[in-house]
């Protein structure tokens, strides 16, 4: 018996990962390992051979399109994904010139990610339809990113967003809208 393919998630947004890594062990036989760096993901040494790896093009402290190439080299992965918030015609060229096999913009669904890593339904299992956003999911992730994007700190979060803090702080008191 071989052991389960590997699917490496390349992306410093914790809840995203976490949320893509459940997704994909409940419906796939997948084994996923997330990483918050793509020279921490450079560090891995894999057990077993990696299927695909999905990579952030904005980290924190790293671009993914610099890493495109050194992680084709050290997985050889059949798929090799760039999602990006950001994306442009010229970071879409760059990333498939050094070796990425896709390029895709975020939000993008689960039933997509799968269509993309060319993941058959039945090995797929049965993908849960997805239901748009409401508006109150759409802020809270909004105000989730720009309140990681400034260390916690509700004043410079608060302004950033336009708002005031005790608002921000009222909106942050309340349970998240997200399904989990």
């Amino acid at each position: 018996m071989t052991p389960p393919s590997l699917l490496l998630i390349v992306d410093d947004d914790e809840h995203y990962t976490r949320v893509l890594k459940r997704r994909f062990e409940q419906c796939t036989d997948l084994q996923i390992m997330c990483f918050q760096r793509a020279s921490e993901a450079l560090t891995f040494t894999a057990s077993s051979p990696v299927f695909g790896i999905l990579l952030d093009m904005m980290m924190e402290d790293e671009t993914g399109l610099d890493y495109v190439s050194a992680l084709r080299a050290a997985f050889s992965p059949e798929h090799l994904i760039i999602m990006t918030g950001y994306a442009s015609i010229a970071t879409t060229v760059t990333a498939m010139k050094r070796g990425a096999t896709d390029y895709v913009a975020k939000p993008i669904t689960f039933k997509e990610l799968l269509q993309k890593l060319a993941l058959k339904a039945e090995n797929a299992g049965e993908v849960a339809p997805t239901s748009p956003l409401t508006a109150a999911q759409i802020e809270w992730e909004h105000i989730q990113r720009v309140l990681a994007d400034n260390q916690g700190n509700i004043s410079r979060t608060a302004e950033a967003l336009g708002m005031h803090r005790r608002s921000l702080q009222r909106k942050l008191q309340k349970h998240s809208p997200l399904k989990q």
